[in-house]
């Protein structure tokens, strides 16, 4: 006997067997963005959950063992979701609506709550810990956040920036980097000291073109409202109505954590970002980041957030990596 669950209007899901389940989605629209383009939405998402999908109309039929179907249901309701709050269903979300940990639950769409919409693209939460985030950046002056590459530590952070800085809430966005080299002596570079620091600050760069494009990114960096500079810069300066993000902190002594946080002042939040397992620090010990957050930690105006390899929404194998690395990190320990 079939089982039909219908979500709302325009989503049906019914339950043919063990084997087999069949989603209707009745608006048009939708459909196509779920489905994609040459229908390589519905052939990645058979891949991923190894399962064989039919399509036609608007009736997408779904074929394979009963965890399989059940993990392809749900990447189908996370990207109807996901679909209905900002209208576009991009790439990376189709990895991203298999992972077990953002399963779709009625009851709970925490992660969909702290949406930031951008000029170019709406940015979601994608683990409770990015939502939980978020919700810090927004509410706290001060942000200290740990974790492995591709947690979203810097692009959640720019987005909750800017975003501010368009809507007037704040009048600057200051972005820093300690300009330390990633295990590599790269000499003398030419050209004058934008053109010294600029490498060190690409990825904030790119974070920016990604959200806001280049053109708008490069008139507010032009006219100071987006002001990037080394860290080594903020030395004797008050930051006022301003959000202010230090990247790749775990490059900066506890005495530079601390001459960045007493920066703070009036209408202004300050964002500390950092993964200690990727110190490049001559001396690995001068790191100040987790000495810093380990003394702060009493602070109740100061929120940390603790990423892990779960966390990581770059490539799949990003969190893999990140996993192997800790367990030799475990076993050279042993």
């Amino acid at each position: 006997m079939s089982e039909i669950t219908k979500l709302n209007q325009n989503i049906i899901i019914k339950k043919i067997d063990d084997k087999t389940s069949n989603i209707q989605i009745i608006d048009n629209e939708m459909l196509m963005s779920v489905v994609g383009e040459f229908d390589q939405n519905l052939k990645e998402l058979s891949k991923l959950t190894n399962t064989e999908i039919f399509f036609r109309g608007n009736s997408i039929t779904c074929k394979g063992i009963k965890d399989n179907i059940d993990i392809f249901c749900e990447a189908i309701k996370f990207l109807i979701n996901k679909y209905t709050l900002t209208k576009m269903i991009e790439k990376e979300d189709i990895a991203l609506s298999v992972q077990k940990n953002m399963e779709f639950k009625e009851s709970n769409v925490k992660s969909f709550k702290q949406l930031i919409k951008t000029p170019r693209k709406s940015v979601i939460a994608r683990s409770e810990k990015q939502s939980d985030y978020i919700k810090a950046l927004k509410e706290n002056d001060i942000v200290m956040s740990l974790g492995p590459a591709g947690t979203g530590k810097s692009f959640l952070a720019v987005s909750v920036g800017v975003t501010m800085l368009i809507e007037k809430k704040i009048e600057r966005v200051i972005l820093s980097r300690p300009a330390v080299e990633a295990g590599e002596k790269l000499g003398f570079l030419p050209g004058d000291m934008k053109e010294k620091v600029d490498p060190y600050l690409r990825p904030l760069y790119d974070a920016l073109y990604e959200l806001f494009g280049t053109d708008k990114i490069d008139k507010k960096i032009e006219s100071g409202e987006i002001e990037i500079a080394p860290l080594a810069f903020m030395r004797g300066r008050t930051l006022k109505n301003c959000f202010a993000i230090l990247d790749e902190a775990q490059n900066a002594t506890e005495t530079q954590i601390k001459m960045f946080l007493t920066r703070i002042g009036e209408n202004s939040k300050l964002v500390v970002n950092g993964d200690p397992s990727q110190i490049d620090l001559i001396n690995k010990s001068q790191s100040g980041l987790i000495k810093s957050t380990k003394l702060l930690k009493h602070l109740k105006e100061i929120k940390i957030i603790e990423f892990d390899h779960n966390d990581v929404v770059r490539h799949p194998l990003v969190s893999k990596i990140i996993k192997a690395y800790q367990k030799k990190s475990i076993d050279d320990k042993d």
